[in-house]
């Protein structure tokens, strides 16, 4: 059954009262309900608690997804949606990253660190971000008559993207250089939406139905891990 745009798994048992929990990887909502209780009843008891279930839902989606990362030859990286096969190239002059087809070259000195090719990388991605981020908020602002005041990117745990309403400061996941440019988009808008309405109620899905008419199928696609990350759980 779905709920609020909330998919739930009910099981009837011999039981007095209801039991919530999240699932991880996917974020599933299973409910084990007494057998006689009436649906509407189980609705209720879901609405009560939505807050606390789209918090948990991130947090095991999110969490299901990291990894300890050794950043060596072969090793699959994301870059924009796609899988890329990571290669080491050892050379004197300054780190860098280059991408073709198929391979995320790592420009790096002899006997560099795990710790610094991951910032390498991670350089490289915040690099990329920054630059498409601006252009949609640049394009957005206009579309929505919104300002943003400011906006950054970090590593956040639980969250795609957060905004400070108050001083009109935006915040998007650096794991969001490793989906594709329509989830990214999808997070920008949906932030900031949040400036012309802060909750999550009526106005704010017409609102994103309104600019950007097909956010759902990118809402789905971000609580999916890529393809070749499935059996290690990687974002």
């Amino acid at each position: 059954m779905s709920f609020d745009d909330i998919d739930i798994e009910v099981t009837r048992k011999n039981i007095k009262n209801l039991y919530l929990r999240v699932s991880s990887p996917d974020g599933l909502v299973r409910i084990s309900a007494p057998r006689r209780m009436r649906l509407d009843n189980i609705h209720r008891f879901v609405a009560s608690r939505r807050d606390w279930i789209k918090k948990q839902q991130d947090k095991v989606r999110l969490q299901a997804r990291e990894t300890t990362r050794a950043y060596v030859n072969d090793e699959i990286h994301y870059f924009s949606g796609q899988p890329y096969s990571l290669k080491l190239i050892e050379h004197r002059a300054r780190p860098r990253v280059e991408v073709s087809e198929q391979t995320l070259s790592l420009y790096i000195r002899p006997d560099t660190a795990t710790e610094k090719r991951c910032a390498i990388l991670d350089a490289w991605y915040r690099q990329y971000l920054t630059k498409i981020i601006s252009v949609i908020i640049s394009r957005y602002e206009s579309d929505m008559g919104v300002k943003v005041s400011v906006f950054g990117v970090r590593k956040m745990k639980t969250r795609w993207g957060s905004c400070n309403t108050r001083v009109r400061r935006i915040w998007l996941n650096l794991e969001l250089a490793k989906r594709s440019a329509q989830c990214l988009e999808y997070v920008v808008v949906h932030e900031m939406v949040h400036l012309l309405e802060p909750s999550h109620n009526k106005r704010f899905y017409a609102l994103m139905d309104r600019f950007m008419p097909d956010w759902k199928v990118y809402k789905a696609e971000l609580k999916m891990p890529n393809k070749f990350e499935a059996g290690i759980a990687l974002i």
